[in-house]
């Protein structure tokens, strides 16, 4: 895991004698810029012409001895830089050298080298694991930049001065002379619906790649292309599977999840695992100390609030494992004054002090020594575990009458108390017109993110807002999509696509997951997300995902007697942070007030400084519900405040 940076001149080739478009200590700025994510050290290679540069700040985690990047081919014709983990990598470099391949190293990353001399511009689809990369290839004078399908691992570029810049993160791109400025069309898309574009950042002219996708410079000229989409099945009338049928899939699935488990486990250091208390972490944790000589180390945050902490729950089943359990305490207080370091280093925004209590979880990791931590991330994106995919699924069965859809759709939300506003609709919404035309229903998270950004365009400045007064967020997100991707498909599979798109890609993995991990040199490795499970996965029946009211059934099942009997029955529980808006003492909601009393806040032109004060002095006036639907407000406009702080815009 680590950090990498290219950059490459796109201008026509250069006369003889001219200068090099491309210098060594812009290169090592970058690669400082990123110094969190590459400890261990920060090397580059420079083309003899001065037109290209591959960098690579590195966390040393497998091949400690003989992985320093960049690495290059046996003929030294093929460079390359990778962040991330290729898993089975011993297995897969030997049948290499059988085939005739010559690794200089015995790093995982060199993996894709040799995969590409087989297979050209399909070598991604060979690639099983978390990454993003760049490639150079001297003989088509040809340079690829590529991410994983799921966008686990972090890519940015921006053309700026007729020179391509790519990075791990877009600090990298201004420690090496790249303009940072504040994109307020972003800023008002984040403001409707929580999320940037897909490909798009917080920042000016810096955009992503997109998951599944690669940026090709050839002769000068940039090209995008996709390698692998989501291509959830076609909806179809759902067939009723065997006892025998369905316990065959169980088992499948638990030989595959394990499989996934033990290959993140490979690593020249000790791994640890988050463990909340829920079902996901849980799962992992689980299979890890089955598959582990040593016994396992987990982390896990605690609360004060009741409700909010799942301490006890996650004793229990670190008990159960046999696991030394460490725990993070984590007040309200914390979750606002470690906010500015995690918006920074995660370049992201907040909705709620999940982000603090994530960066902090990872920051004891890494002050306990450990650099790989498993995660449970993804498992509600494969297993369709979420609240508002549940709703999805009742609004879109045609068996149900309209008076038990309602009664199961009130008994949805009241089991969810903390999904309210985030996941699920809360309150006054936004027009989602857009959405309803294109799709014909509205997905229940819009829904949410409706609510939300009702209360956030509330409290904007007018003035700024008067230059969006055509615009619609939601339209422009639904035009960004693929439409062939959500045509002919289930309901609830077009929701969850749009939900990988943005809230997976854009703030579970990039901001709440690899952002705050290696902010820590922390590498995060996500088992639900494996390759072959997902394809496994993604065509089964909805019916053996969730069974009646049982989300995640397959999982439950498939661990059942790996589990404690509280997670075996427990609902699905989100991690979030008590609201800060709701559960702050006076000390904490001091602190925001000076915050945002705070003259720099005047620099967010986008908030209303008077309103937002206000609102904060009215909270007492709120029931608990209304003080906790406000918390995104105050997270997001405080995240905003620390990113101009921190980013000098």
């Amino acid at each position: 895991m680590c950090g990498i940076f290219a950059v490459i001149d796109l201008s026509p080739e250069p006369k003889a004698g001219s200068a090099r478009a491309i210098h060594g200590a812009e290169v090592l700025s970058a690669l400082r810029a990123m110094s969190h994510r590459g400890p261990d050290g920060q090397k580059y290679w420079l083309s003899d012409d001065g037109r290209l540069a591959l960098g690579h700040a590195r966390l040393a985690i497998i091949a400690v001895a003989d992985g320093d990047q960049p690495l290059s081919s046996s003929d030294d014709s093929i460079k390359l830089v990778l962040n991330g983990e290729l898993y089975n990598h011993k297995q897969e470099l030997a049948r290499l050298k059988a085939r005739g391949h010559h690794p200089k190293s015995s790093s995982d990353s060199e993996l894709a080298i040799y995969h590409y001399i087989e297979s050209g511009l399909h070598f991604f689809n060979e690639l099983r694991g978390e990454f993003a990369g760049c490639l150079y290839d001297s003989n088509k004078n040809r340079l690829l930049a590529f991410r994983d399908r799921f966008g686990i691992k972090p890519l940015c570029y921006t053309v700026f001065n007729n020179k391509l810049y790519i990075a791990s993160e877009a600090k990298a791109l201004f420690a090496a002379g790249v303009p940072a400025e504040i994109d307020e069309e972003s800023v008002f898309h984040t403001l409707n619906m929580q999320y940037t574009l897909p490909n798009r950042t917080i920042f000016k002219n810096i955009k992503q790649l997109e998951p599944g996708s690669a940026l090709m410079v050839e002769n000068g000229t940039i090209r995008h292309f996709s390698y692998f989409d989501l291509n959830y099945p076609p909806a179809e009338t759902p067939k009723a599977l065997t006892p025998k049928e369905e316990q065959a899939l169980i088992q499948e699935f638990r030989n595959l999840l394990e499989e996934a488990v033990k290959l993140r486990l490979e690593a020249e250091f000790p791994v640890v695992c988050h463990l909340s208390g829920g079902l996901d972490s849980a799962s992992v944790l689980a299979l890890a100390a089955k598959n582990c000589q040593a016994p396992m180390n987990a982390f896990t945050v605690s609360f004060a609030e009741e409700g909010y902490d799942e301490l006890a729950i996650a004793k229990e089943m670190a008990q159960h494992c046999g696991a030394a359990l460490h725990t993070v305490p984590v007040s309200n207080l914390d979750l606002i004054t470690n906010l500015e370091d995690a918006c920074y280093l995660s370049e992201g925004l907040a909705i709620n002090g999940h982000l603090s209590a994530k960066h902090l979880l990872n920051k004891a990791i890494h002050q306990s020594g450990f650099r790989v931590s498993l995660t449970g991330e993804g498992s509600d994106e494969v297993l369709l575990g979420y609240p508002h995919l549940r709703s999805d699924l009742l609004l879109s069965n045609e068996n149900n009458q309209e008076q038990q859809t309602k009664e199961k759709l009130a008994k949805l939300h009241a089991e969810n108390p903390m999904s309210q506003g985030i996941m699920l609709a809360q309150g006054d919404s936004l027009s989602l017109k857009a959405i309803e035309q294109a799709l014909g229903f509205l997905p229940a998270y819009l829904k949410a993110k409706g609510t939300m950004g009702y209360k956030l365009l509330a409290m904007a400045e007018p003035t700024f807002l008067e230059q969006f007064n055509k615009a619609d967020a939601y339209r422009d997100l639904i035009e960004h999509v693929p439409l062939a991707q959500l045509r002919g498909k289930a309901p609830l599979y077009q929701s969850l696509y749009l939900w990988s798109k943005t809230a997976l890609a854009g703030y579970i993995l990039r901001t709440l997951g690899d952002g705050v991990e290696m902010g820590q040199s922390l590498e995060g490795r996500l088992p639900f997300l494996d390759n072959k499970l997902f394809d496994f996965l993604r065509d089964l029946p909805i019916s053996i995902k969730i069974k009646g009211e049982t989300e995640k059934y397959i999982l439950k099942e498939a661990l059942k007697n790996d589990l404690t009997e509280t997670i075996y029955k427990r609902h699905k529980h989100p991690f979030v942070a008590p609201p800060v808006s709701r559960f702050a003492d006076q000390k904490t909601l001091n602190f925001i007030k000076e915050r945002i009393s705070d003259q720099s806040f005047k620099s967010l032109k986008f908030f209303d400084q008077k309103k937002l004060l206000q609102l904060l002095a009215n909270l007492d006036s709120l029931s608990n519900e209304e003080r906790a639907a406000q918390d995104p407000v105050f997270m997001m406009a405080l995240s905003y405040q620390a990113i101009y702080s921190r980013f000098s815009l």
